[in-house]
């Protein structure tokens, strides 16, 4: 019986230590500064515009430009659709590039999104599910300036946040408040290659709403991105840490 645990001990360990040995860490340190603007048509139509300054060691290098607009419906009070496209520009940040020649490269998405709203005491909380078609810039060979192949991928992304206002018990103005909020990125379909488990983000926040118009918030972020390519048969993870500041415009 000795013996049985001795085994069953080593054999633990070794898978732990394979696990590890495994995977690639990448570390870096990102801030990622957003602008987002609503525009209301009417009481069921609203039109979304969003950007993005997504950067490497904080502010210094270039990681990421994302360009994304909407039409939102209010299906009923707490329930939004929206159906949108979204440009991004990735550049060659980080010890290991997320394209395998170290070229920036271009994205093109579609997608649909569902928010549930809802309140449970001081509490706000949404529900967000995004999938995304997404067409990925690829080089056919390194001497190429401009990525000259586009691969379709699909996407589905769910996110949980919540909020709480730090004085009083509601969101009014001249409020602040303090919000955390995690997503969970899964890639599916031919093309998903090692990334099933595309990604994952957390934030925690504190923020500070002006108006029904103007609200701004920021704080820690934390990325953790899988590659989806393997580098000398080992899988790649991205985990990026930093800041995140966003401004809200509502008209």
């Amino acid at each position: 019986m000795k013996r049985t645990f001795l085994l069953l001990f080593l054999v633990s360990i070794s898978l732990v230590s394979y696990s590890q040995n495994t995977r690639i860490k990448d570390n870096n340190n990102i801030g990622w500064y957003a602008f987002i603007a609503s525009l209301k048509i009417d009481d069921k139509w609203s039109l979304a515009g969003e950007f993005q300054w997504r950067r490497d060691n904080l502010i210094s290098d270039p990681q990421q430009n994302l360009y994304r607009v909407g039409i939102n419906r209010l299906v009923s009070p707490g329930v939004n659709i929206r159906a949108g496209y979204a440009l991004a520009e990735t550049f060659n940040y980080g010890d290991i590039p997320l394209n395998n020649l170290g070229k920036q490269f271009t994205e093109h998405r579609a997608y649909q999104m569902l928010l549930l709203n809802n309140k449970f005491g001081i509490a706000e909380s949404n529900h967000r599910f995004i999938l995304e078609q997404r067409w990925v810039g690829r080089y056919s060979n390194a001497s190429l300036e401009k990525e000259d192949e586009y691969v379709y991928t699909n996407r589905l992304r769910y996110m949980y946040r919540a909020q709480i206002p730090l004085k009083g018990r509601e969101m009014a103005d001249k409020t602040p408040y303090a919000a955390v909020y995690d997503e969970v990125f899964m890639g599916f379909g031919k093309n998903v290659n090692e990334n099933v488990f595309d990604q994952n983000r957390l934030g925690l926040l504190l923020g500070y709403r002006f108006s029904p118009k103007v609200r701004v918030e920021g704080g820690f972020l934390s990325q953790i991105v899988q590659l989806g390519r393997e580098v000398e048969g080992r899988n790649v993870f991205q985990y990026n840490n930093g800041l995140i500041i966003s401004t809200n415009l509502s008209f």
